[in-house]
């Protein structure tokens, strides 16, 4: 349904396939259709959150069908409650569901396709996170796995040069594998990292000096210091050599799990780990947490102190005080 949608955005809808989208959406016609393939690719930009959002409202509108529920007056406050209680995801996803479902039926309402939303009064499942479940690298395991890189070889270069930029900038994967060369450059007597977040934001980072140390020698061997519009992050081919392809968040995980495995690390690392290894460093070393926050460019400083796991030592130090 919706994923041939996100793939190819300007299909018109006969290409778009009637029998692949919801039938209660079909049964308003074109108006309808036009309405509700523009919510996918007009209102969302980021890649991710529009496959996301397609997922979720693909199970709605199954869900809904399975029930004989095939027309979009037939769906209630009622219907998207009962689609919520049922729902057998995590609390995380299930409020992912209703957001789109919410964002959806705003949409329509605002097309006149549909006169009132019917999950605005639906209330989601409680979720509260006070930890995040990053796994985080101390200072001395993220030296190890960095240490552990054979940089004799180009890909070794350029895997220590990938992870560096995410731990120093804590920046996320996706930011980092979509970097030009160009996003790397020199501003006073400084170098900056320019970061392309979500939401189309801009970020500008000053690079550490060990960043700085491990992408000169990348940048060298690679020899593309001067295509700037060019991808920094570049796949290899079977025979050793830089491809002109930029690698995805997908190629950086496979990488970073077989870095984690050759340096004994636990397999629970991830992408993710390197940005929440960056900001406990930080933070442990008196950074605080409204800095943080700009630098992670984060929107609430909440969402930077799940990344802070200073307090686990402290704590553990508090409950070994419990002596019987």
């Amino acid at each position: 349904m919706t994923k041939d949608l996100v793939a190819r955005p300007s299909g018109d809808l006969a290409r778009a396939g009637r029998a692949d989208l919801p039938a209660a959406v079909v049964a308003r016609g074109d108006a309808g259709l036009r309405r509700f393939i523009e919510f996918f690719t007009v209102t969302i930009r980021n890649k991710n959150t529009r496959q996301a959002y397609a997922q979720a409202i693909k199970q709605f509108f199954d869900w809904c069908e399975h029930r004989g529920v095939h027309r979009l007056e037939q769906i209630t406050p009622v219907v998207v409650a009962g689609y919520i209680e049922r729902h057998k995801a995590s609390t995380p996803t299930v409020k992912q569901h209703l957001a789109a479902i919410r964002m959806l039926f705003d949409w329509l309402v605002t097309g006149h396709v549909v006169p009132h939303n019917p999950a605005t009064s639906v209330r989601g499942p409680k979720h509260v996170v006070k930890r995040g479940k990053t796994p985080v690298l101390t200072a001395d395991e993220a030296r190890q796995l960095i240490d552990s890189i054979d940089v004799s070889t180009l890909i070794g270069l350029r895997d220590r040069a990938l992870i560096g930029v995410m731990v120093y900038s804590f920046a996320r994967v996706s930011a980092t594998t979509a970097m030009r060369v160009g996003d790397y450059y020199p501003e006073g007597k400084r170098w900056w990292f320019r970061l392309h977040e979500k939401g189309g934001k801009r970020h500008e980072v000053p690079a550490h000096h060990n960043a700085e140390a491990y992408l000169d020698p990348y940048l060298r061997a690679a020899g593309i210091g001067d295509g700037a519009k060019s991808p920094l992050f570049r796949t290899i081919d079977r025979q050793g050599r830089l491809t002109d392809r930029g690698m995805n968040r997908n190629d950086a995980l496979r990488m970073i799990k077989r870095r984690a495995k050759a340096a004994e690390l636990s397999s629970r690392v991830g992408c993710h780990t390197f940005r929440a290894t960056g900001i406990t460093a930080y933070l442990e070393n008196g950074g605080t947490i409204e800095k943080a926050q700009v630098i992670a460019a984060h929107e609430s400083p909440r969402t930077t102190k799940l990344y802070d796991r200073t307090s686990d030592e402290v704590t553990l130090d508090e409950i070994e005080r419990i002596v019987i």
